[in-house]
């Protein structure tokens, strides 16, 4: 027997072959109306948020953030370059949009930590993440053992600390070959000494 949150999980899992797609479309038709980062009552993806340290409580903000999707291309210049080095495609930022996502959400809230963030939808030109941002210094989350380790937390998210930045960083990769391991080869080695 599948519990609800599996249910929703599966859902959003291929969300074009499931009821997600027709709510999707109504959805980003209101999206991309609103401003780049907005304060959301709860989240799209109950299941997902809720896997990331989502609890339904004071002190635990949700935002909805539209990001860029697609290469940074630039103009083409003037000047004599070589092909390789006009820099018209193939300019790859070296943050996720993703991070960006959680970078705008920390400067637009201040006082907020960024907990984690989540995919919920995109369009040709856009995409959108929902952020989970929390109060360090309220009552209900220095009282909440799960949660109380982010009041000596701070800038989370600018420090590349939240999920997607761990991913960013490469230090999601466990052994696999010569990419990074944490701790790294080298500090490894000097422990061993």
């Amino acid at each position: 027997m599948k519990s609800m949150y599996g249910h929703i999980r599966d859902a959003w899992k291929v969300p074009e072959n499931s009821y997600v797609k027709e709510l999707m479309w109504q959805r980003l038709q209101a999206w991309r109306r609103e401003s780049a980062v907005t304060r959301i009552a709860r989240p799209t993806r109950l299941d997902r948020a809720r896997s990331l340290g989502y609890k339904a409580k004071s002190g635990i903000v949700m935002a909805r953030v539209r990001t860029w999707r697609g290469g940074r291309r630039i103009s083409r210049p003037r000047g004599g370059r070589r092909t390789k080095h006009m820099g018209t495609k193939s300019i790859a930022p070296r943050k996720s949009a993703q991070r960006i996502a959680e970078e705008r959400a920390a400067r637009k809230f201040p006082n907020l930590e960024v907990l984690n963030s989540y995919w919920v939808g995109q369009d040709g030109k856009s995409r959108w993440y929902e952020v989970i941002l929390v109060d360090p210094v309220h009552p209900s989350i220095l009282n909440d053992r799960n949660l109380s380790w982010i009041s000596i937390s701070r800038g989370r998210a600018f420090r590349g600390l939240t999920g997607a930045g761990k991913k960013g960083r490469g230090l999601n990769k466990r052994g696999r070959g010569t990419e990074k391991v944490r701790p790294s080869i080298n500090a490894h080695e000097r422990r061993g000494k």
